[in-house]
């Protein structure tokens, strides 16, 4: 049977009427149901934010969960590595001004301490690498 042969075959059926008490019974449960939909909206006044919401988030549960749940682990990871921060920024401060200028005050009193034997003062060794800009201009001979 073909479909369009199916609707020819409904048309042409007489339409039946409901039974009075199912229509009446019908009628004052739908009348029910749209003042307590009513109250619900007049109650809850973001019902119809909430109701664009989960028209929006409907379709596709398990990817909204699952996006969810991987925002939940990046912001665990972002807040367990900011507690280590100050920690490691901490290993790779550079010495303060006081500990060089101690250090450079040692050295002398070493320098001088082992005598005359050699003549100048002595060279502080270099903390720290100076950055390349920073390094004497060297020319390389062959």
């Amino acid at each position: 049977m073909n479909h369009d042969d199916f609707e020819k075959r409904l048309q042409r059926r007489p339409l039946r009427q409901v039974p009075a008490e199912w229509r009446e019974e019908i009628l004052a449960t739908a009348g029910q149901g749209a003042k307590v939909e009513r109250r619900a909206q007049e109650q809850f006044g973001a019902s119809s934010l909430v109701s664009r919401l989960s028209a929006i988030l409907w379709p596709h549960p398990v990817a909204w969960a699952g996006l969810a749940a991987i925002w939940i682990f990046i912001f665990t990871v972002d807040f367990s590595m900011r507690e280590n921060a100050p920690a490691v920024a901490e290993k790779y401060l550079p010495p303060p001004a006081e500990v060089i200028v101690e250090v450079r005050q040692q050295q002398r009193l070493l320098v001088e301490m082992m005598g005359s034997g050699q003549k100048g003062e002595a060279e502080a060794p270099k903390l720290l690498p100076l950055p390349r800009s920073e390094r004497p201009f060297e020319t390389l001979t062959a």
